[in-house]
């Protein structure tokens, strides 16, 4: 009859409440989608790698390569800071060269020929051996860096004889400069480099 029909269905309605008040509710909806990767801010159109992760100065996620995916990032910070700062020296020795500076013990001639004049003369040698000491001195820094003996910055080898960077604002400030300049000698020295070597002439290389 309708009434068992009406008992049976809201004995069931019961059980099954009953067997589902333990379980957890489950949202109905499409699953999270995968989170996407920071973006270049170099380049846009580009995830930036995830070592470059904005922790250094100067870090715009400019990796086309990938490099840092194949490199310690701290030994590419340490080589690029070495490098834009033997560029920044090199860059007003070259000029200052050209403008008749000179000292005692090189060869009074154009910053283009020194090169094969020093190794002709000889200074060349001493030179080679300056450089050398440098880096061995600074080579112990370096690896407790990269095995994690220490937390050293790369590049830092504690020289503030000035006290610029007595605060952290101060000493983040000065990572960014120093970095910039960096980069835009490398791309100065190269250039300097090459337009004596194109006009053969004396600064500012113009003919």
């Amino acid at each position: 009859s309708f009434c068992w029909r009406a008992a049976d269905m809201l004995s069931l309605t019961v059980n099954s409440l009953s067997l589902n008040a333990g379980l957890p509710a489950v949202r109905a909806g499409r699953s999270p989608a995968p989170a996407m990767g920071v973006k270049s801010q170099a380049l846009p159109f580009m995830d930036a790698p995830a070592p470059l992760d904005g922790s250094m100065a100067g870090d715009k996620g400019f990796d086309p390569l990938n490099l840092s995916g194949s490199f310690d990032i701290k030994w590419m910070r340490e080589a690029e800071l070495k490098h834009g700062r033997v560029c920044m020296l090199a860059w007003v020795g070259y000029v200052a060269v050209d403008n008749g500076f000179y000292v005692p013990f090189a060869p009074h001639v154009s910053s283009l020929a020194a090169h094969d004049a020093a190794v002709k003369a000889g200074p060349m040698l001493g030179l080679l051996l300056a450089v050398g000491a440098i880096e061995a001195i600074s080579y112990n820094a370096i690896a407790e860096m990269m095995s994690g003996e220490t937390d050293r910055r790369p590049g830092d080898f504690y020289l503030d004889p000035f006290n610029l960077c007595s605060t952290p604002e101060k000493l983040e400030s000065m990572l960014e400069k120093e970095i910039s300049h960096c980069r835009l000698a490398m791309f100065a020295f190269s250039g300097v480099v090459t337009q004596s070597a194109l006009t053969g002439g004396a600064f500012p290389y113009t003919s």
